[in-house]
């Protein structure tokens, strides 16, 4: 072989070896890219997670908005630490011999007045998340979804609750009722004089109850495959199964 054709053989092999290897690091940076999002696009991201999310917050809201959805569940709104004062010392006056059942059934029924109002905030929320987010939340952990709600959603909630709570609790005459019977109570002799506002009370125990089955919700999503209902969701969740 000529000195020539020496050199034209060893510049084209070394051309070959210089592209195999640029395919190589070509590929690596994709897996990279692939991996770093599950091997998901964007939009299946973005979307499997809102569909789970949808899935889970309209479950969550139409129970807690169905009648005894507070009342008889674990999610049920108790009279305040302070009324308990009022309550045990009233027990006893004409009246209001009934006064702590009477009180909790009123109270839980201006939650579930209220809870149906929490549907398009939510959903809101939702639309507007970014796909980074979606990731984070798809990743993190068993309640990142519910934190990022609550974050992003409870002072509106709050607005929204605390006003249709008001509207209820008086439907019920329950805030007429508790005037009354704070009102009974600050006539006894040697008590110290009280007040608590029911509302605040009640919408932010409301809120709480509804955190709360709205976690459980996305903690069962995340551990039972079963509960996947679509095929966007399953295969958005099995990314998550796998980290």
């Amino acid at each position: 072989m000529s000195k020539r054709s020496i050199v034209l053989f060893s510049a084209l092999l070394l051309s070959q070896l210089a592209q195999a290897q640029f395919g190589d690091v070509l590929k690596k940076a994709k897996d990279v890219v692939s991996n770093a999002g599950g091997g998901l696009s964007q939009e299946d991201a973005g979307s499997g997670l809102k569909e789970a999310l949808n899935a889970g917050i309209g479950e969550a809201v139409d129970f807690l908005s169905a009648k005894d959805g507070y009342l008889k569940s674990p999610y049920k709104i108790l009279v305040p630490d302070e009324a308990q004062k009022v309550v045990s010392k009233l027990k006893k006056v004409p009246g209001f011999n009934n006064i702590e059942a009477d009180l909790t059934e009123r109270m839980n029924r201006a939650a579930e007045d209220a809870a149906i109002k929490a549907k398009p905030i939510f959903i809101s929320a939702i639309k507007g998340m970014s796909f980074q987010d979606a990731l984070n939340i798809l990743m993190g952990k068993q309640d990142a979804a519910t934190r990022y709600l609550e974050k992003t959603t409870f002072d509106k909630l709050y607005a929204e609750f605390r006003p249709i709570i008001q509207a209820s609790l008086d439907k019920v005459k329950a805030r007429e009722y508790w005037k009354s019977a704070v009102t009974a109570y600050n006539k006894i002799p040697f008590v110290d004089k009280t007040n608590p506002e029911l509302d605040d009370h009640v919408t932010r125990k409301a809120l709480v109850g509804l955190f709360t089955l709205v976690e459980k919700k996305e903690k069962g999503i995340r551990s039972d495959v079963g509960l996947r209902n679509t095929d966007l969701m399953r295969k958005v969740f099995a990314k998550q199964d796998k980290k």
